[in-house]
């Protein structure tokens, strides 16, 4: 439960000075309340436990001004001997001038005037040009282009020089004192307390073991002695992970996987002994001002209220239940305890006899072509590589015994916490690897390739990945891993936030021995029938991309899976026919390529299409080939298929009606330009009255005669078959009329 707060705080020693940026992040209590447990999460927070017994009604706690605002967000006091929150007050300090006044001094900011103006009430002794004032200080203003009266006049016009300055008032009892800033050449404090917490805070800005630390004094309620837990949220570093693979033996089977979280103590005190727990996840975290008084402005109603009278109402009360206190949530569930591991082998191996050095290089090289292999080579020492090695020590057996990960998984609002099973003890200052996680898991090593390859000079070329599945209950943050294979250090990738019981991708090296290489191609749009309701057919329609992947190697005969990652062309297509093994990935497939043993190529064709619904009209011409293909379907049952019959052949018949009128149509078309053109030759000659015009003209009609014979017997055939055409028309529109058919699904 969070504790009651009775006043607003301003604390005592409050400074926004440049050191408030610093990255050491500071907050100390009494030594009585120890620090017990120690939450890091992943968004530059900490949550900090401490436990103990106080004695009195005044509980201290040391704080950074940055972190006062976190403080107050979250802290929370309970007595363990009553199991309530204990109510607490923070009193507002008024001694808030040296705070008030430092604020003004960030690294390149600030004056002495506005240090004076802060200090407003302060009693100082003003040491000036024109001798000493004292008094109380009032306030300080600027002033722009005023002449100085106390300036000497120059020439007979007595004009003074212009400039920017600024007036300090002092109150010296009932007398007001005004000067020049510009004329004061010292200022004296006459409050010693004052000039105190002068220093001690440009003690503590400039001193880096401070930083701005205050006491913040609570004031506990009820009895002298408590027992309390105190808890709070403060700014802290996030802690890092960081990991190690091993590979499986033959390149598929059992892989280790180890992890460390890196973490910085920048608290100001040792963390000696404490429970510790690693969040993963994301949790929203911010700064608020919870320390600065807000007033808010109201109008003055004084005037109004001698105006106006009010009537006596009497009140009136509601009566509910009081709400009972919640009970404090539930630890999380503990959802994994692995098993302690042995401990790291210590026991040195046999050493090796070492023969002396040769002692010079000539005697080195008579020693290598004697067979003798130890001596100086280039200045350096060389070892006889006869000598039996030992086994490697990076297999996955020996660091798996070499780390001891004592962790339990627990879930708390979505978020998985790592859970130390032992105390751990992090100096102040220092950097710690804390081990979370040592288990075996599935894995495998593969190649993957991306669109644009394995980076510049590899752009055909896949890297080399470790595929393994976490197995643990733990979320695996982003972080550098270290992959080893044989024995050494193979590479370093760093993989994306892997989820518990999810797959991860991890590259770390390339394989220029492979080129990957693409084709992609447009394909015509497809039509599938779905169902014909009254002669309206519905079809989906697809836009289809083709991509051919193709996997070359140059010696590796031995069979190989490449991984490609296929970008989509969008979030409506879909593969056709989808490869087996093929993954979904944000904006991607993961599609595997096998290229078989003895061979060394191979490719794998992908075809994307997306699917549209439309609706056809019996008469369009992409109808009948639908209607065709449904009729030739296996899945269509006889009684569909008896419906259909009629008006697909009813249809089929309007269609050659319509290609013949189509085609009489053209040839109509062309009698008549001929008939026009011979018109016109008969017009030319018209006035002509040769004999020999006269011939022509004869000649020219009687063609012409001809054209306009045939045009009109065309025309005749086409008002035929379109008298034809609209029986079959009202036959085929009122079989349709009640039809309803649904296309069987595609195999």
């Amino acid at each position: 439960m969070r504790a009651l707060y009775t006043a607003t705080l301003v604390l005592a020693g409050f400074l926004s000075t440049g050191c408030q940026n610093q990255s050491h992040a500071r907050l100390n209590t009494a030594d009585s309340l120890g620090l017990d447990r120690v939450v890091l999460y992943r968004n530059g927070v900490g949550y900090f436990e401490r436990r103990g017994e106080v004695d009195g009604k005044v509980l201290r706690i040391k704080v950074r001004k940055d972190q006062v605002n976190d403080l107050l967000k979250s802290l929370t006091i309970v007595d363990r001997k009553t199991g309530k929150a204990v109510s607490v007050s923070m009193p507002l300090d008024p001694q808030t001038w040296a705070n008030a006044a430092l604020a003004t001094l960030a690294p390149g900011n600030g004056s002495l005037a506005s240090v004076l103006d802060a200090l407003r009430g302060a009693e100082v002794k003003l040491s000036t040009t024109i001798g000493s004032l004292e008094g109380r200080i009032v306030l300080v203003e600027r002033i722009e282009e005023e002449p100085d009266p106390s300036a000497p006049r120059h020439g007979a016009t007595g004009a003074q020089p212009l400039g920017s300055d600024h007036k300090v008032t002092l109150m010296d009892g009932k007398r007001m004192k005004v000067v020049r800033l510009s004329k004061v050449r010292a200022v004296t404090l006459k409050d010693g307390d004052l000039a105190m917490q002068f220093h001690r805070r440009l003690d503590a800005t400039a001193g880096e073991g401070m930083f701005q630390q205050i006491d913040v004094e609570i004031r506990l309620v009820g009895k002298d002695d408590h027992d309390l837990v105190v808890s709070y949220v403060v700014e802290a570093p996030m802690w890092k992970p960081t990991y190690r693979i091993v590979l499986p033996k033959d390149g598929k089977g059992e892989a280790l996987l180890q992890a460390w979280a890196v973490v910085d103590n920048t608290s100001g005190e040792d963390w000696g002994n404490v429970r510790m727990s690693l969040t993963a996840g994301a949790p929203i975290a911010f700064r608020y001002d919870m320390h600065s008084p807000r007033n808010v402005y109201r109008e003055d109603l004084s005037n109004r209220v001698h105006r106006k009278r009010a009537r006596v109402a009497m009140g009136e009360s509601t009566y509910t239940d009081d709400e009972k206190d919640k009970a404090d949530m539930p630890a999380g569930r503990a959802a994994y305890a692995p098993p302690p591991m042995a401990a790291p082998a210590t026991a040195a191996g046999p050493r090796h006899p070492r023969k002396p050095y040769a002692k010079s290089k000539k005697e080195a090289r008579r020693r290598g072509r004697g067979g003798e292999r130890y001596g100086i080579l280039g200045g350096a020492r060389a070892y006889d590589s006869t000598v039996t090695e030992s086994k490697p020590v990076f297999d996955l057996k020996n660091l798996q015994r070499s780390t001891a990960a004592r962790t339990r998984a627990t879930q708390a609002s979505g978020l998985t916490s790592f859970d130390l099973g032992t105390r751990v003890t992090v100096p102040d200052g220092s950097s710690t690897m804390v081990a979370i996680v040592n288990q075996v898991v599935a894995g495998e090593e593969t190649f993957l390739f991306k669109p644009g390859g394995a980076g510049v000079g590899y752009e055909s070329n896949p890297y080399r990945v470790i595929r393994f599945k976490n197995s643990t209950p733990f979320v695996l943050e982003p972080g550098p891993i270290a992959i080893y294979s044989g024995g050494s250090f193979v590479g370093e990738g760093i993989s994306e936030t892997v989820g518990s019981k999810t797959s991860a991708t991890v590259p770390f090296a390339v394989e220029p021995g492979i080129m990957i290489s693409r084709e992609s191609k447009s394909m015509p749009e497809n039509l599938k029938l779905i169902k014909i309701v009254r002669g309206v057919i519905h079809v989906q329609r697809f836009q289809r991309r083709k991509t051919i992947w193709k996997a070359q190697a140059q010696t590796k005969k031995d069979g190989f899976n490449v991984l490609i990652r296929h970008t989509r062309l969008g979030s409506t297509f879909k593969l056709k026919d989808r490869p087996e093994g093929t993954e979904d990935l944000p904006g991607a497939y993961l599609v595997p390529l096998k290229v078989p043993a003895g061979k060394l190529k191979a490719q794998i064709e992908l075809v994307e299409q997306t699917p549209a619904r439309t609706t056809l009209s019996i008469w369009d011409g992409r109808a009948v080939p639908l209607l065709q293909r449904l009729m030739l379907s296996t899945s269509l049952n006889a009684v569909d298929k008896n419906k259909l019959q009629p008006l697909v052949e009813l249809r089929q018949g309007i269609g050659k009606i319509d290609t013949q009128i189509e085609g009489l149509r053209r040839e109509k078309i062309q009698y008549d330009n001929r008939a026009d053109e011979t018109r016109e030759n008969i017009y030319a000659i018209e006035n002509d009255k040769s004999g020999a015009a006269a011939k022509l003209r004869r000649d020219l009609q009687k063609r012409l005669d001809g054209f306009t014979k045939k045009g009109d017997a065309v025309s005749l055939e086409i008002a035929k078959l379109n008298r034809e055409r609209l029986q079959l028309k009202i036959k085929l529109e009122d079989g349709l009329k009640n039809l309803s058919v649904n296309a069987p699904p595609e195999k």
